[in-house]
């Protein structure tokens, strides 16, 4: 008897997004975002350099290598992680998280020049009014801040992906404003945050396509989209493929879904939903 006897697949039927179709990369965080979580411990350098070599053997192309302007410990474990890349020669695009202020971009640039590795930097600031609000910041500041932290990692070699934190709660002229203003300066990515879980599919597809048709399509350059999520209302991987069906070229997520607070999505669901559409065979 034929398989296609055996199994009716309701899900193939009209209308439903064809995930062979599209270009993506999968982003892991679980060296930076996943090590938040209240129910983890920093693992020694072994772990995590075996950690990367996983992510290779799963077709992961990208990964967080670390915040290292969290201090000179941090620096060493990314110097460490970013050295592996180089010697074991894995396909990983490494990133490093950083506020958007100089010093945090710094040890970056350092790390990046002294292995000889590209590394793109993830500067982020939050962008809602309510961060705005409990921060007693002005689009003012927010966009000297930007335009400064971008400015000063392009100037110095590193590519930069842009990320607005927050952005699922965010008034569309402010995310555009601050957008814009990086893509200006230099970024050529951005990266759209759930940071509280708060988005469903529906407002991710949204999202996505007003950033490539309202921000970055006026601008003229030739910018791609990350989607970084969480999973407090346990939509993480649902609105990840929604984020990969309205045309984002990157998605994140972590190991077994480790992150701040309720973690990010599970970036092991992830594979095996993307492999069960046909999308992902690594």
């Amino acid at each position: 008897m034929d398989q296609n006897d055996l199994i009716y697949d309701w899900n193939s039927l009209g209308g439903a997004f064809d995930y062979r179709s599209a270009s993506f990369v999968l982003n892991d965080e679980s060296l930076r975002d996943g090590l938040q979580s209240p129910s983890v411990i920093d693992p020694p350098m072994s772990a995590k350099l075996r950690l990367l070599h996983l992510m290779a053997d799963l077709g992961i192309r990208a990964a967080d290598i670390g915040l290292p302007g969290a201090g000179p410990r941090v620096v060493e474990q990314v110097r460490a992680l970013a050295r592996e890349i180089v010697d074991a020669k894995l396909p990983i695009d490494p990133n490093c998280a950083a506020r958007t202020v100089v010093a945090d971009i710094e040890p970056i640039v350092n790390v990046s020049q002294e292995v000889g590795l590209s590394i793109e930097a993830a500067t982020f600031i939050g962008s809602s009014a309510i961060r705005q609000y409990a921060e007693n910041w002005t689009i003012e500041k927010m966009l000297r801040a930007t335009e400064e932290a971008v400015s000063f990692a392009v100037s110095h070699g590193l590519r930069v992906m842009y990320v607005t934190e927050d952005t699922t709660r965010a008034q569309p002229e402010t995310i555009k404003t601050l957008y814009q203003a990086a893509i200006r300066c230099g970024a050529r990515r951005i990266c759209l945050s759930d940071t509280t879980g708060h988005a469903s599919p529906n407002g991710v597809r949204h999202l996505v396509r007003y950033a490539r048709d309202e921000i970055i399509a006026p601008t003229g350059e030739a910018v791609k989209i990350d989607w970084h999520g969480h999973r407090d209302r346990g939509l993480g991987i649902a609105n990840c493929l929604a984020a990969i069906e309205a045309g984002a070229d990157r998605v994140h997520a972590t190991a077994l879904g480790i992150g701040e607070r309720v973690g990010n999505a599970e970036m092991d669901l992830l594979i095996v939903n993307l492999y069960l559409l046909g999308a992902h065979d690594g």
